[in-house]
């Protein structure tokens, strides 16, 4: 029995874990089916993190703090797709630069907001969120059914994400959009106003995963708390072969080695720590290696289209 309740906590960690970089992950999965390529996920998430926690604060719910949160996700979304969209400025340097801004803004403003005490200010933050029964049953009720509204949402996420891109017509148009946006436009599609929605949409979800970070799996925010999530999100849409179940099970493999990496500091193996929280990069490396040359990306993807 106390093999199956650590094998129940370690599944319980792994999936919390997993939730914000499943959602930067099908944030940047409808971007890429549009065409377009963010690599931006990192800074979004920051600002995202840092506008929930202000919202949590000044409005003093959670809820709140996700909708802001969002709201900011939004704003970066259309920066990304004015500049990329409608100006055609190459999408990896805007996606670097999306980065950096939010990496510098999310610093400022937090100095700003809360100042530069070594204390943080601690807000309302998600709850768990146990569901009747199902939360009972042995080793997996507490991993899969005793989660925070959000890990739900995220997962729930899943289906709702696949139904919309192969079995609906506008999830159908925005792949067209994405493999081959000339021929979208002949058949009527508007190729721009896809690729805006897509990203603005896509954004939102993706500072979701960064309202988790600082609501969900903390109380408070810390600068650079990211900590390369976005950039493992967008490994985690190559290895899932851009497709919303492969992101999902990339996400919990990724995230595994961030689990084990937390055990294996907890029992003092010894390890430096610094080595020890390299652990969940490596693994994401290591998959990409193996794995990247199987998937095929959109055609269209990094590619900006020009009517005419």
């Amino acid at each position: 029995m106390d093999l199956l309740q650590t094998i129940g906590g370690y599944l319980f960690t792994d999936i919390r874990m997993a939730a914000p970089v499943l959602l930067a992950g099908l944030g940047l999965l409808l971007m890429n089916w549009s065409g377009l390529l963010n690599i931006g996920a990192e800074g979004t998430m920051l600002i995202a993190a840092l506008a929930a926690v202000a919202g949590s604060h000044y409005f003093g719910s959670v809820w709140m703090g996700l909708l802001l949160a969002m709201l900011a996700g939004a704003v970066f979304g259309l920066l990304f797709a004015v500049l990329t969209v409608t100006l055609r400025a190459n999408q990896t340097v805007v996606g670097a630069a999306i980065n950096i801004l939010g990496l510098s803004l999310s610093t400022t403003l937090n100095r700003v907001l809360f100042g530069v005490e070594t204390t943080v200010t601690k807000v309302d933050s998600f709850k768990v969120l146990e569901i009747p029964l199902l939360s009972k049953i042995p080793v997996i009720g507490q991993a899969f059914f005793a989660q925070m509204p959000i890990v739900y949402i995220a997962f729930l996420l899943v289906p709702v994400m696949h139904y919309f891109l192969f079995k609906t017509k506008p999830g159908l148009n925005l792949r067209s959009v994405g493999e081959n946006p000339r021929v979208a436009d002949t058949l009527g599609i508007n190729v721009y106003r896809t690729q805006y929605l897509a990203t603005i949409i896509g954004s939102m979800i993706i500072a979701a995963g960064g309202a988790f970070l600082s609501t969900g799996l903390l109380n408070f925010f810390t600068e650079d708390m990211v900590a390369g999530r976005g950039y493992i999100a967008l490994a985690a849409v190559i290895f899932g072969k851009y497709k919303p179940a492969g992101i999902m099970i990339a996400a919990m493999i990724f995230m595994a080695g961030n689990v084990v990496s937390n055990v294996l500091q907890v029992a003092g193996v010894g390890i430096p720590y610094t080595f020890l929280t390299m652990i969940p990069y490596i693994l994401t490396i290591v998959a990409l290696t193996i794995f990247a040359s199987r998937a095929v990306a959109p055609a269209s993807l990094g590619k900006p289209y020009k009517r005419g």
